[in-house]
This record gives C-alpha cells, sequence and structure tokens, in this order.
C-alpha cells in the first residue's frame, strides 16, 4: 500500500504547522512554499483537517491555521484519518462485511492483509506529531536520530 499524497501532504503541513506556529497562526501560502505543495491542494486538505477538529482558522491579517489540541496529543492515524484515506490492504467491503470474492466470501489471504492494514494503523496510533517533530520514531533507534527538534 501508498499512501495517498494527500494523506502524506497532510503530515507534512501539520508538521510545518506545529514546528512553526509558536501560539500564532500560521499562513497555508507559507507552510506551502516551505513544504512545495501545492497551495490549493493544502486548501482542501485544511477543509478536512478543520471539520474533524485538528485545526482551526484565524480570520482577518496576521490571520491563518493553529492546531488544536497539544502536539503530543495528535497521533499521525487522526491526520491519515482526517484526510480520509482508509489504511486498509483488502479489497473486502469494511462496513458490510462483505468478502472480496464475487461470491462474497474472503479471499484466500484476507487475514496477513487485514492484520497488516492494522499494524499500519496501530503504529500511526502510537506515533504523536509531536514525535515526528522531534524525530522520535520507533523505526529510528540510532542515535544519529534522536535529534530534538522544539514543536
Amino acid at each position: 500500500m501508498i499512501l495517498s499524497t494527500k494523506a502524506r501532504y497532510a503530515v507534512m503541513a501539520m508538521v510545518d504547522l506545529a514546528r512553526n506556529s509558536s501560539d500564532k497562526p500560521v499562513k497555508l501560502a507559507d507552510i506551502a512554499l516551505r513544504q512545495e505543495v501545492p497551495l490549493a491542494y493544502l486548501e482542501q486538505i485544511f477543509a478536512r483537517l478543520k471539520h474533524h477538529g485538528l485545526v482551526k482558522s484565524v480570520k482577518g491579517p496576521g490571520g491563518g491555521y493553529l492546531l488544536t489540541r497539544e502536539v503530543s496529543e495528535v497521533p499521525i492515524s487522526d491526520i491519515v484519518t482526517a484526510a480520509e484515506e482508509q489504511i486498509k490492504m483488502t479489497r473486502c467491503e469494511m462496513e458490510s462485511h462483505a468478502g472480496c470474492m464475487a461470491s462474497k466470501e474472503q479471499c484466500l489471504t484476507h487475514d496477513l492483509w487485514e492484520g497488516l492494514s492494522d499494524r499500519i494503523f496501530n503504529y500511526f496510533n502510537a506515533i504523536s506529531l509531536e514525535d515526528v517533530c522531534k524525530k522520535k520514531l520507533q523505526v529510528n533507534k540510532s542515535p544519529k536520530n534522536d535529534i530534538s527538534t522544539p514543536c
């Protein structure tokens, strides 16, 4: 599975917002410039993030976006989900519990792919925005990657 650009850009933009806000709203144009993401695409993504309560907008001069929670309280899974990305490896309909075969049965490898989906979701759920900002990811355990950067 490859996450779409929507999910990747959402995470990148939220990390940028966390690192650059310091209690002042951050303009999407600034995030777009720093992260090399089209502004129109970021506007769509931030509408979703706002709808899910992850950010709030501030209107007027000096306006922009702010996080609604502490960086330590925002799991990456919330950002990916807010970008309306399903983390699933199966082709089965999860809501109806129907299988992926024409007979509506589960394929032979269904449990394998469903287990992988669960692991990916749990990985994203175990990592906070703060962890990404401070580069304290579970996969990077070498001392050279343990750089503390304030969010």
